[in-house]
């Protein structure tokens, strides 16, 4: 699946990204804009929130915009007289079910403007905790509205192993199970990140596609900073536009996750360090295991519309 060019603005097509803001650091919409930027993309961005550092460093202020306020923002880009530029949109956090309301009007206009256009949700809900039981750290109404209204419109989504099992209702203990809630989630291409791997002390991405499916596999680094879901999506999105097929896409991506990690962890960072390390994200050389992973016989496709 290849993402649409600008001929307008150079090669590379716009992305409109559609997520959180922080003052320090690098997650969320600030990591996604980086990645994107470091990879040639042009990238329009509307935050949903303010944040002056991620919550996982500490209690903090954040600020909200008005509902009125997204709306009528989000409605001003869907109006814009440039919007075909945009190649594609990455979707993040929300913050309300509003917010989430007016990015899908935003996804369809964007869709409309150019139909070549592509949808990356990366549904920012939950995660797994150290005990293995998972929860969501966004509001419930805020979590089913992106589960209705952005996940279904997507072509691309991106969940962690929680987020993959909330998302379709089924559990993810295992490889198999992971891999059911992903293809349960019915898209053209779903990546469920930190998902259960093969080899001991490493984390797994497992990529299913209408054809196959495939993990791509990298040993474990301890105390890894905050913003690796956000770097996975941005890398992934960008070497899709670029042209890559999903497996490339899903190996490069696994590569600058784990290089940018190792790195970072090295350096005794507390975040991800994509400035200083930002030839990670366009060359990085890691190399990633990558095998495909069997699964029960699926019946054929019948005809008819869908």
């Amino acid at each position: 699946m290849t993402g649409p060019a600008s001929g307008k603005r150079g090669d590379a097509a716009a992305v409109l990204v559609v997520s959180s803001l922080v003052a320090r650091g690098a997650v969320g919409g600030r990591a996604a804009v980086f990645v994107l930027e470091r990879m040639g993309h042009p990238v329009w961005f509307l935050p949903t929130v303010l944040l002056p550092w991620h919550p996982g460093h500490g209690r903090a202020s954040r600020s909200l915009p008005a509902e009125a306020d997204f709306e009528a923002l989000a409605g001003d880009l869907a109006r814009a007289p440039w919007l075909a530029e945009v190649g594609a949109v990455l979707t993040g956090y929300f913050a309300t079910p509003a917010q989430v309301e007016a990015a899908a009007a935003l996804v369809d206009a964007v869709k409309g403007a150019n139909p070549a256009a592509l949808h990356l949700c990366d549904p920012v809900l939950g995660d797994l905790r150290p005990d293995g039981s998972g929860g969501l750290y966004v509001p419930e109404p805020t979590a089913l509205a992106i589960r209705d209204r952005l996940v279904p419109r997507a072509d691309i989504v991106t969940p962690n192993r929680f987020e993959a099992g909330w998302l379709a209702g089924l559990p993810v203990s295992t490889t198999a199970e992971t891999l059911a809630a992903a293809r349960a989630l019915g898209r053209r291409i779903a990546v469920v990140t930190s998902a259960p791997a093969m080899m001991a002390r490493s984390v797994a991405a497992l990529m299913v596609t209408e054809a196959r499916a495939i993990q791509a596999e990298h040993p474990l680094v301890d105390g890894a900073p905050h913003g690796t879901g956000d770097l996975f999506a941005a890398a992934f999105l960008a070497r899709v536009l670029g042209g890559a097929a999903p497996e490339a896409a899903l190996e490069r991506a696994a590569a600058t996750v784990f290089d940018m990690v190792a790195r970072s962890v090295r350096a005794g960072a507390d975040e991800l360090l994509l400035a200083p390390e930002q030839d990670v994200i366009a060359h990085s050389m890691a190399s990633v295991s990558i095998r495909t992973v069997a699964e029960p016989r699926r019946p054929a496709p019948t005809g008819g519309a869908r």
